[in-house]
């Protein structure tokens, strides 16, 4: 196993075990600088409200609010809300709120912003999520067993999403979709989250504990490109230590 500094750049899979991540722009700069969504920031706690020109939509990002819910997404008429705490990763995030002005709408740079066309569930099954029912609904778990998507029929909050890592500290992040939330959106988060495709990070931002979960990779490399070598290692994780890729640090 080749070790790594704390603000070196890496490449991590699966998503759900990334942590946040620090590219907070990708979720709010595109309302602000392609839509002209007006926004309020309060630099003394660093909370930042975004309204839709229409009013109908708003965006809160609270990283002082004790409970960990970072972001509120609501809509006002019907009323529909969307929360993520701390550790939602970035990209999934950002899923979201950059398809909001097409839901209302503003299809201006939708070339840019594809929206999710499958349902939830192929979106999952397609990723080898696994189903199995449960007594108000069913779930989705992912590969590894960290990562949950609940559907629970005729509930508030129909759709849920939690994470952690063998119940660690600093592991555990949620996601919750209440009714009347428009399914492209949910669609949007769980194709984001479960894209096995890697995401960046300096390996600090990764929560501790789940570091021996993930597939770690150098974002950097001489020769092989960084993606193909962890996209080659993705597929090595089955093989005897022997047979790993060099540079890569992954799971037991």
């Amino acid at each position: 196993m080749t070790g790594f500094a704390s603000n070196d750049l890496v490449l991590v899979s699966p998503r759900h075990l990334a942590g946040t991540g620090t590219k907070l722009d990708d979720a709010i700069g595109p309302l602000i600088h392609l839509f002209g969504w007006p926004y309020e920031h309060t630099l003394s706690t660093g909370r930042i409200s975004i309204d839709s020109p229409c009013r109908s939509v708003f965006l809160d990002f609270a990283p002082d609010r004790q409970d960990g819910k970072w972001w509120t997404i609501a809509h006002h008429e019907p009323y529909w809300q969307i929360q993520f705490s701390r550790q939602v990763p970035l990209e999934a995030v950002a899923a979201v709120t950059q398809a909001l002005p097409q839901l209302l709408g503003d299809r201006r740079h939708a070339d840019r912003i594809p929206l999710a066309t499958e349902p939830v569930a192929t979106i999952a099954t397609g990723s080898d999520w696994t189903w199995q029912a449960t007594a108000a609904g069913g779930e989705w778990v992912s590969p590894d067993g960290h990562c949950t998507v609940q559907h629970t029929t005729d509930a508030d909050v129909p759709w849920t999403v939690s994470h952690s890592v063998y119940d660690g500290f600093d592991t555990h992040w949620s996601a919750s979709f209440t009714r009347n939330v428009p399914e492209p959106l949910i669609a949007q988060f769980v194709s984001h989250l479960s894209d096995t495709t890697p995401v960046e990070r300096q390996l600090s931002e990764i929560p501790a504990l789940a570091t021996s979960s993930a597939l770690i990779t150098p974002a950097r490399s001489d020769g092989v490109a960084p993606h193909a070598l962890h996209a080659a290692a993705q597929i090595g994780r089955a093989l005897p230590e022997t047979s790993r890729i060099p540079g890569s640090r992954r799971s037991p």
